[in-house]
């Protein structure tokens, strides 16, 4: 008999476009039957539990298929500040403010800043924060997570001098004169605000990630996909042990599902250590990450012909690592079965990117866990689409991303090539299986924006009108299903998670709006009701 019956006059199970009235048995942590209402009593023995919401929305819990797990943690807890800023000036005295209460000594963290927001649109240096700040190291991310402003104490504290040489990917940015500026960009980047952050005590990581997941839950997040921080195995192994305390002491309400770095030199003892002690229901680590290029606003991301506006002559970019190093490591860890997402944003890492996985596959096969993925894809070429397809390769892309500045594309790619970006519907026509992510803390943790986004391809505000190249927009039923099961295909748990089925994990939420059946921009203003993970309420509004 059921543990728990869950109803409402519009239950949206995944596999049909609508919603419809239905109750959800449970029986312990796992959906035994969805029935219409009134067959419900055939399920309730004494003590099960029936909860009626009438006429809010039920759906499989959200899958979020790409975020940060720590930075995102990280940023909106006591230790750092989430502050973009109108300009430097305003950035560092925003700063100097916020770190006034934070302990002696400690860094002085930030993430958020965009440069290309400001006024004037010039990237900072380390003059302005050591005005501020003489004796006491800052690290302040960008809003991208991929460059890194730091101090002239935040340098010396990482051992950084004028003769350092930047890691593999990475730059750092210099003067007229040919000094440091403290702005290190992509690898370089990340590597060191990962060494950062190894100041935080293994006590602080864990509460930080525990208040975490509370707020996923009442965000609507069930499961997510945790995108790794580094390639410093000491660090990532702290954040590997509060991932797997928090499975054992029964605290933890998301599936986490662990993609760390792909060490450059193919090195996979890591993951296969993760994947043989990852077995249960809560934690996994179906696969590894790399990075194949960086963002287009920046002219990192790798293109296949010059940007439009370039900064000097055949600026196209750059691939993060040569393409024959980055396709011996992905071979390598497909040999073994293991699934690799490839940060792919130009059209040139993205083409190399599908001929990689093509001949993975092809050579071995899908993965033992989950699917080959391509992450973000902004920009590509139409026959790629189509490879992608039938190599069963998943395009993991972020909705939230297309909203963030629609000018800047045409800016920096041209008409030509801003007419065809994050082709979700196109995707969809030509059979490529979509995952929706945040891609937090680079964009907001917002589950609703990810809907409305993708449905209306305008922002909060309603702008533009129409929505931006909106024969790309997809339907309320199919981002919900690319927030839901897609990310279960990601990671190769369809049979387990993403739909309202008997025999799946019973992850399901409660809205009090209906996305099937609202104005598309009204999503945004969507609250969660409830939370449930393994038929265990997690989550409910006051």
């Amino acid at each position: 008999m059921a543990s728990r019956i869950i109803t409402s006059r519009h239950v949206f199970d995944g596999t049909h476009d609508r919603s419809y009235p239905a109750a959800v048995v449970i029986e312990g942590d796992i959906i035994s039957a969805v029935v219409p209402p009134q067959e419900m009593d055939a399920y309730i023995a004494k003590d099960t539990l029936v909860e009626d919401f009438e006429d809010a929305f039920i759906c499989a819990g959200l899958h979020d298929a790409h975020q940060h797990v720590f930075h995102s943690a990280l940023y909106p807890s006591a230790r750092a500040m989430e502050y973009c800023g109108a300009s430097e000036a305003d950035c560092a005295q925003h700063m100097y403010d916020f770190a006034k209460d934070q302990p002696y000594g400690s860094w002085a963290l930030s993430h958020g800043w965009r440069d290309m927001l400001w006024d004037p649109a010039i990237p900072p240096t380390r003059l302005s924060l050591d005005a501020l700040f003489p004796n006491r190291p800052v690290a302040m991310y960008s809003g991208d997570s991929h460059t890194l402003w730091l101090n002239t104490c935040g340098l010396k504290r990482l051992g950084i001098d004028e003769n350092t040489q930047p890691p593999a990917g990475g730059s750092f940015d210099r003067d007229e004169e040919g000094r440091l500026t403290g702005v290190l960009r992509e690898g370089a980047g990340m590597y060191y605000i990962a060494r950062v952050l190894e100041s935080l005590s293994k006590e602080e990581l864990r509460q930080i990630f525990l208040d975490w997941t509370h707020e996923l839950n009442r965000r609507g997040i069930t499961s997510v996909d945790d995108m790794g921080l580094s390639a410093i195995p000491g660090c990532d192994a702290v954040l590997d042990e509060v991932w797997r305390d928090l499975e054992a002491s029964g605290e933890l309400t998301v599936r986490g599902h662990l993609f760390p770095t792909l060490p450059l030199d193919g090195d996979l003892d890591r993951i296969e250590k993760l994947q043989a002690e990852l077995t249960g229901p809560m934690l996994r680590a179906p696969g590894v990450k790399q990075f194949f290029d960086g963002v287009s606003s920046a002219h990192t991301a790798w293109l296949l012909e010059p940007y439009e506006n370039p900064r000097f002559p055949d600026d196209h970019g750059h691939p993060a690592i040569p393409p024959a190093q980055m396709r011996d490591i992905v071979l390598g860890a497909a040999k073994e079965g293991i699934a690799v997402r490839i940060h792919t944003i130009g059209d040139a890492a993205v083409h190399e990117g599908v001929s990689i996985f093509e001949e993975a596959a092809d050579k071995y096969g899908q993965p033992h866990q989950g699917r080959f993925c391509l992450e973000h894809i902004e920009n590509l070429e139409r026959d790629d689409v189509d490879r992608m397809a039938a190599a069963k390769i998943v395009a993991s892309v972020q909705p939230q991303h297309v909203v963030i500045d629609i000018t800047q594309p045409a800016r920096d790619l041209g008409e030509e090539r801003a007419s065809f970006m994050w082709p979700f519907k196109t995707y969809l026509k030509s059979g490529v299986d979509m995952a929706f992510g945040t891609d937090s803390p680079c964009v907001p943790c917002d589950p609703t924006a990810i809907l409305a986004d993708a449905v209306t391809r305008q922002d909060a505000s309603g702008a533009p009108m129409g929505g931006w190249l909106p024969e790309e927009r997809v339907t309320a039923a199919e981002a919900l299903r690319a927030a839901t099961l897609g990310g279960a295909v990601a990671v190769g748990r369809q049979d387990e998670l993403g739909t309202l089925e008997p025999g799946k994990f019973a992850d399901l939420i409660v809205i009090d709006k209906n996305p099937l059946s609202c104005p598309p921009q009204e999503l945004h203003q969507a609250q969660v009701l409830a939370c449930y993970v393994g038929g265990n309420k997690v989550y409910e509004t006051a």
